[in-house]
């Protein structure tokens, strides 16, 4: 009589604690789980899209930081082609970004760099340089280029400084891959528009 007891106390304990399993297992399946955010859904492109990123090696290990984030943003937007190309300084940037372009290879180039000051030139000029470049570049060739090129007016070489402007690059590459990625939607939509008579 006990080992029948025993044993249905098992089987009971046994049950509850399939339950527990199960509901747990639900929990973790589901989107409205409090405090987990279900991952958006991006839409998707009606043909590939191949980008090319061209990131300035002046102070690499805080420019990285953008492609990293730009990569893991963009490949969650369904763009999965990306070529990164890298170049002395940011003022070489545009003349990598128009002979890309000119390639037709691509249907969208991101530039990443950081000016600070030193050298012949004052940083506001040569900012102010590229991101005019790069705007002739994308209205010339039709291809849409974006900027992750920065110059803060306030830089310091100490560790400090430097991981600021890492977070921040990280916040940046998110921010272009969203544009570039959105951009590029409405561009094959607006294209699918014109060439269907609509527009």
């Amino acid at each position: 009589m006990n080992q029948m007891l025993q044993e249905a106390e098992v089987q009971k304990s046994q049950a509850e604690d399939s339950q527990v399993q199960d509901s747990q297992a639900q929990e973790s399946r589901s989107p409205e789980t409090p405090g987990r955010t279900p991952a958006p859904a991006h839409p998707r492109f009606a043909k590939p899209q191949r980008v090319a990123f061209v990131q300035s090696s002046w102070h690499r290990d805080v420019v990285e930081e953008c492609r990293i984030a730009f990569l893991a943003e963009i490949a969650a937007r369904h763009i999965t082609n990306v070529d990164v190309f890298e170049v002395p300084g940011s003022f070489e940037i545009p003349l990598h970004a128009q002979i890309l372009a000119k390639t037709r290879r691509y249907t969208a180039i991101v530039a990443a760099g950081l000016v600070v000051d030193g050298g012949i030139y004052r940083h506001e000029f040569v900012a102010d340089t590229v991101i005019k470049a790069l705007m002739d570049v994308q209205l010339r060739t039709e291809v849409p280029v974006f900027s992750a090129v920065l110059t803060p007016q306030q830089f310091h070489e100490s560790a400090a400084h430097f991981e600021f402007f890492r977070k921040h690059f990280a916040i940046k590459g998110i921010e272009v891959a969203e544009a570039c990625a959105n951009t590029l939607l409405s561009l094959e939509r607006l294209r699918g528009q014109v060439a269907a008579g609509i527009t």
